[in-house]
């Protein structure tokens, strides 16, 4: 019979052992959710092995049918967390549509989520440009030369493609694409949940209330 590629529920021998040798977490700020998000980041920058910008962004289509993918948080302020994109890719045309998304950072490391849902706007073009200006070359030309989301016949299409951007710009800068620019999540609630032994977990949400928060705990 073959390995199972589910893993058992931990025991409760397995789970004592786990409070045993655990540190006591550290108390949940609840007056500001972009203070206590930035503070788990910076935790996540430091024991994450990659990646600890990543997260999960949901969509809609037109039809209503969700959507899910990860991409990289590239700005955090007061005003949303910020994220870039080929404009004609799926998730560029169901934002087009439907300007609401829901977030989803998953720290395995440090076995902490965090999940944002607001509404979404178009960043500036200035910021685009200043976002673009900091990305590899490489990276500028594969942006030219992808068709982000649409049928590709061969890898080989898309490199040679990619070599033609680069005799195109030759060694000047290259321009940000006008189908490339980002997304600003203006978050409406956070819910910020942290792993306690026998699935015992804390889970607190922050809801947006005039120019404040208000907030609850919720049963794990």
């Amino acid at each position: 019979m073959s390995e199972p590629l589910i893993p058992p529920s931990p025991s409760e021998d397995e789970y004592v052992r786990q409070v045993a040798s655990a540190e006591p977490p550290p108390p949940m700020a609840e007056d500001d959710p972009f203070a206590l998000f930035a503070s788990w980041l910076r935790e996540a920058v430091e024991r994450e092995p990659n990646d600890a910008n990543a997260m999960a962004l949901a969509t809609v289509d037109e039809g209503g049918m969700p959507d899910v993918r990860m991409v990289l948080l590239k700005d955090v302020d007061p005003a949303g967390f910020v994220f870039y994109t080929n404009l004609e890719s799926a998730k560029g045309r169901q934002l087009a549509g439907h300007p609401k998304a829901a977030l989803l950072f998953h720290w395995k490391s440090l076995r902490r989520q965090v999940r944002v849902r607001g509404t979404v706007s178009s960043v500036t073009p200035q910021e685009a440009d200043e976002y673009w200006a900091t990305r590899a070359r490489p990276a500028q030309l594969g942006a030219w030369a992808s068709d982000q989301s649409r049928p590709l016949p061969e890898r080989g299409a898309f490199e040679k493609r990619i070599a033609q951007m680069g005799l195109k710009f030759g060694l000047g800068k290259v321009p940000r694409p006008p189908n490339w620019s980002g997304f600003r999540v203006a978050p409406a609630s956070f819910e910020f949940w942290r792993d306690r032994p026998f699935r015992l977990h804390d889970r607190l949400v922050f809801e947006k209330s005039g120019a404040g928060w208000t907030t609850q705990r919720l049963y794990p």
